[in-house]
């Protein structure tokens, strides 16, 4: 497939099916380690009618294998963060324009240009964590908006709050994205009474603090920003699109992305919206790398294509896909 960027007009949910059936088909002849998956459990796309019935490749192979669909050069390897020694995934993105458009047009979907907005980052720089594909996407955002007070404000936060009630007074639109603890370091410095600001969390304590439930923190947040709801970002390094929710954690995807829900206890079979169940990930951005991936993380779908996410899977890997050597 020579033009990826046509996956992002699908207008509807048969345009969506038909793509996933070719990525499917483009993917199981051009991906080494996703075809030897797919033989292990015995899946040949004479089989796939559906997209409920392509094989989703476990997530841990990102972190022992090299997940790649073409021969072109990597323009850059994204790395999942982890402690001093783990095993982290790596993400071999042979065209950044993709990724660009993706995060461009995603974010356009929930919340139009982000060129309007003023983007206030609570996050690493990008001299920080270089492997970051959230920082990556931060970055880019910052570049894009027209608005001279975007940054990165993460070891600034006096700065951070000062330009935040300046802006309001102003009446600015603005995104403060941030990592958990750090927005939870913000609140604690003063109480804001926002009016024009997002506040989008990306998750993570990072061993800072300790680990909340969402909607505990999402509480504190909301009445420590005085806003009445928390955004989230939901994204990963194995992904090069991203879901967001404008409160109450649904998110929504934008039309090249679906999520799936996967039994427990069998892998391998999709279950009925509404089950809580390991989330499975349709990405056709990932069109060089692959597109159908089985996450850690455990959530329920709902008809009108949202889902929510209710925990993860324990650190042991994940039932009925213990398939790790190829």
């Amino acid at each position: 497939m020579r033009t990826p960027h046509s996956i992002f007009n699908i207008k509807s949910s048969e345009e969506f099916e038909a793509l996933a059936l070719q990525v499917f088909n483009f993917q199981f002849k051009n991906n080494t380690v996703y075809r030897s998956f797919c033989d292990l459990i015995n899946t040949h796309p004479s089989d796939v009618k559906h997209s409920t019935e392509i094989p989703f490749l476990p997530i841990q192979f990102f972190k022992s294998h090299t997940v790649v669909s073409t021969t072109d050069a990597t323009e850059k390897i994204f790395t999942s963060s982890g402690t001093t020694g783990a095993v982290t995934s790596k993400h071999y993105v042979s065209d950044l324009s993709i990724y660009e458009e993706s995060f461009n047009k995603g974010f356009e979907v929930f919340y139009g240009p982000i060129e309007d907005y003023v983007v206030l980052a609570l996050l690493p720089s990008y001299l920080e964590r270089d492997g970051s594909s959230l920082i990556y996407m931060a970055d880019a955002m910052i570049k894009t908006s027209k608005h001279k007070e975007s940054g990165f404000y993460l070891h600034n936060l006096s700065e951070l709050k000062n330009t935040l009630i300046d802006l309001e007074q102003q009446g600015k639109p603005i995104i403060l994205l941030g990592v958990s603890f750090a927005l939870l370091d913000l609140i604690e410095m003063h109480q804001f009474h926002l009016k024009n600001t997002i506040i989008m969390e990306t998750g993570g304590m990072k061993g800072r603090r300790k680990e909340l439930i969402r909607e505990e923190l999402h509480s504190i947040l909301k009445t420590g920003f005085g806003v009445n709801e928390i955004h989230s970002e939901y994204g990963m390094t194995e992904l090069l699109s991203q879901a967001y929710s404008k409160g109450h954690g649904v998110f929504g995807c934008p039309p090249w992305m679906r999520i799936y829900t996967r039994e427990p206890e069998d892998a391998l079979h999709i279950q009925h919206q509404g089950k809580t169940g390991g989330i499975n990930v349709i990405d056709l951005a990932n069109i060089n790398s692959c597109a159908f991936i089985a996450t850690q993380d455990l959530g329920r779908t709902y008809p009108d294509n949202t889902f929510e996410i209710i925990g993860r899977f324990d650190s042991s890997d994940i039932r009925g896909c213990n398939l790790m050597v190829l």
